[in-house]
Formats: structure tokens, sequence, C-alpha cells
């Protein structure tokens, strides 16, 4: 399972109340948070920071947001990047704009901020695994917790000391709990950019990672590869 740690969320509000109230509840919920007060700056601040989630106000000046909707849709640096729609207008036409513009939902203001963080989770969700995994720093699995940010694994609450290259071989495994990583991916991934390595390279370093997180977390899968048990 991955936390919702780590996920960015741009707010485009041209309220600063609006602005402070909901940074303040997102931040507090794990999420790392930017604002913007037009479409113009959020634009920009999108192309910056490639959020994995935008709020997006209609009615702001400089540019409304269904025009900044429809530009970010042009920018494929933000395919996947969730855009909704948080706004005072319900209207029926206001919400046709909006999706005819790109946007993936219409969330109508007000909201209470539980209902919001549920709605956001809940939208969070439609992201490709493969971009939640390459973006995020903090990754959970069962008892396992690894901050690649901070080079730090602690299984059971307990720290757990590995090196830089150990920690890419279990945050690798745990990126798809089940999957066997045959041992040619497993170089790719991990030594593709290292001039010199053994033929013994992977048994040396499983080894070690299986003397610190334990035998039976990480299977062998023989003469393919290894996984962690799903």
């Amino acid at each position: 399972m991955i936390t919702s740690y780590n996920f960015k969320i741009l707010i485009v509000d041209d309220d600063p109340d609006i602005l402070d109230i909901l940074s303040f509840n997102l931040t507090q919920a794990g999420y790392i948070v930017n604002t913007a007060i037009n479409g113009k700056l959020a634009i920009a601040q999108a192309q910056k920071d490639i959020p994995h989630l935008i709020l997006l106000d209609v009615m702001m000046p400089v540019m409304n947001g269904v025009e900044a909707c429809y530009i970010m849709r042009q920018n494929s640096m933000l395919d996947n990047t969730i855009i909704t729609f948080l706004s005072a207008r319900s209207e029926d036409y206001s919400q046709i704009e909006g999706f005819n513009a790109g946007a993936d939902d219409y969330i109508a203001k007000p909201i209470k901020p539980k209902l919001l963080l549920l709605k956001i989770e809940s939208l969070l969700k439609r992201l490709p695994l493969n971009t939640v995994n390459s973006t995020l720093s903090i990754i959970t699995f069962k008892n396992i917790l690894i901050n690649k940010q901070n080079h730090t694994v602690t299984i059971n609450h307990q720290n757990i000391n590995l090196t830089r290259k150990e920690l890419e071989l279990l945050a690798l495994f745990l990126s798809n709990p089940g999957k066997v990583f045959k041992r040619e991916e497993i170089f790719k991934a991990i030594w593709s950019h290292d001039v010199i390595v053994g033929d013994r390279t992977i048994d040396v370093h499983i080894r070690k990672l299986r003397e610190k997180i334990g035998d039976d977390i990480l299977v062998t899968i023989k003469g393919i590869g290894y996984k962690i048990e799903a």
C-alpha cells in the first residue's frame, strides 16, 4: 500500500482565506501543497512542480479556471495530473464547461474539510501505480516503511540500517508486491549506471538485505528472480 504522504497538490483560488484553510488542512493530512491566485500563475506553478492533483477555482482574475484547465490539458507533462474544479458555481453549464476543458471532477463549495480530504483520496486512487511509485518518497507495505528521501527503513517501527543499494533493492521489490523481478530487470533498475558489477552482485546484496530484514520477507524464485509476497 502506498501512503498519501508526498502527493503534491496545487490549490488555485483568488480568495486568500480559502487558500489558507485548504493549505492548512491538506498539509496536516500529509500532502505537499502549493498555491496560486489565478489561472496564469497556476499554469506556471503546475509546469514547475507537476502536481498529482490540482484544485481549481472557476472565477478568478487575469485568467479563469476553465481557460487555465484547457491550457494545462495541452501540456503532455501534466497528462497524469488530476484536475478538479472546486467552485461555488454549481450551475450545470459551469460544470459542463469544466469537463469540456478537461477536468476530471467538479466539487461544489462550500465543502467540509473532512469530506474534501476523502474526495481527494478517492481522486488520487485514479493515478497509475507507476506514476505514484516514481514520485513518492515514502512507501509502506504491511509492517515495512521506506522513506527514500531520508534514506530510512523501519520494520515493526524498528529502524533498519540499509546501504543505498539495499534500500533501492527493497524499494524496487515493494513497488510491485507479488511480482517476480528477474535478475536482468534488477540489474537494469539498480546498477544500470555502474560501469563494473560482478556476476554475484545481486546475490551478495540480496543475502545482506535478508540478514537485515529477515529471510521470510523476500522470496527466491529459483532460476528466475525474487519477489515480495503480496
